[in-house]
């Protein structure tokens, strides 16, 4: 027969003991004499076991309820979120800024959101920016008006996207009509030809469609107004002062057809002048019957002359001449006088032919403007006196 023993626990740490052991051997303190409550005590020990699995479970439990919620919070956040970038793309910058608002209740750490909300608050100051450039622009002082444009559009600068660029489209588009505004009121305060030029640089600069006719206008006042003072000093013999003139003019009308060929004219004007001075003497006996020759020549036909005011006023001389000749002839003077309706001559004038050269049945233009002469156009008479021109031969 075996004798056996039953293993009992330290009721002070648990460990395993004998039966006849009277101090434990890990924790050293003495064990009751009574081994039942020994085994009591071990029972009593292992129940503790429990408290931090069920902390532990009601801490899994609550973590799991608030990442749910944390998760249904951040879905809702990026809904409103969507929602004001529609609104901020239709120019609803208040409801959008509502919407981010209530995006960033529910999701505090949504960067996205918060940058958008500056974006909005800066472009509603934006919209009281133009409201008030708008004002200026009523008072007619532009560089004000300007001057808030600019601030607000640099405001921008940190910023980029589509809503942005479309907000910046809208503050360019402000600018070009302030400065389109500011541009008329220049012209109807009557400028000088100096300052016309300067007016066309702004005039191509600002892109309008009303600008583009603007520009149109003043370019062809500059052309007339330089083609008008060039033949005044070409008709004067001072061929390089009127060299100097056209080649101004062409700086600003680049592709004037009538300039260029007024050029031309220029050119050969004072090549044949020169000739003509070198020649002088040995064509003494002969020129007064090759001028009259000339003159007694039926090679241009007067088509159509008239005198009309354009839209700022000035006094027109416009007219056509067909050539009836069998050669090309080229350089081609016209001179006429205007009168009163009474018969008065008040000024006669030259003006030449483009373009500079026609051939047999071609039709030539010309055109000059007066711009010292204050009259109507109905009341002036015009008769051209004579016609000359030149030809290779």
């Amino acid at each position: 027969m075996k004798v056996g023993f039953v293993m009992h626990h330290c009721p002070y740490c648990g460990t395993k003991v004998k039966e006849n052991e009277l101090y434990c051997i890990k924790c050293g303190k003495q064990l009751p004499e009574d081994t039942d409550e020994r085994l009591n005590n071990h029972k009593s020990f292992n129940k503790y076991w429990y408290i931090p699995i069920s902390i532990l479970a009601v801490v899994i439990l609550s973590a799991g309820i608030y990442y749910i919620f944390l998760q249904n919070q951040t879905a809702q956040a990026s809904d409103l979120y969507n929602k004001a970038e529609e609104s901020v793309m239709d120019g609803q910058y208040e409801e959008a800024k509502e919407l981010l608002n209530s995006a960033l209740q529910n999701n505090k750490e949504f960067t996205q959101a918060t940058i958008a909300l500056n974006y909005v608050q800066e472009a509603l100051k934006i919209e009281n920016s133009i409201e008030k450039a708008n004002k200026y622009l009523e008072k007619q002082e532009f560089q004000n008006a300007l001057s808030i444009i600019n601030d607000a559009e640099n405001a921008l600068s940190n910023y980029n996207g589509n809503a942005v660029t479309q907000l910046i489209n809208k503050l360019t588009s402000e600018r070009n009509s302030i400065k389109l505004e500011e541009l008329r009121h220049k012209l109807d305060q009557d400028p000088s030809i100096d300052d016309m030029k300067t007016l066309l640089w702004e005039a191509e600069s600002i892109k309008h469609d009303d600008a583009e006719e603007i520009t149109t206008g003043i370019r062809n006042q500059i052309i007339n107004y330089t083609y008008s003072k060039a033949s005044e000093k070409l008709n004067e013999k001072q061929f390089s002062n009127a060299m100097v003139i056209v080649e101004d003019g062409l700086k600003y009308a680049p592709n004037s057809g009538k300039l260029q060929s007024l050029k031309t004219t220029i050119d050969k004007e004072k090549t044949a002048f020169e000739t003509a001075q070198r020649q002088r003497i040995e064509q003494a006996i002969s020129s007064a019957e090759e001028e009259r020759k000339l003159n007694e020549n039926d090679a241009i036909e007067l088509v159509s002359v008239n005198v009309k005011n354009n839209e700022q006023g000035k006094l027109v001389v416009k007219g056509k001449v067909k050539s009836v000749a069998t050669i090309p002839i080229n350089t081609i003077l016209v001179e006429y006088a205007l009168s009163s309706k009474s018969g008065s001559e008040f000024l006669s004038n030259k003006v030449y032919v483009y373009p500079e050269t026609l051939y047999p049945d071609e039709v030539g233009e010309f055109e000059f403007t007066h711009f010292d002469i204050d009259q109507e156009g109905k009341n002036i008479d015009i008769n051209v006196d004579k016609i000359k021109w030149y030809t290779n031969q």
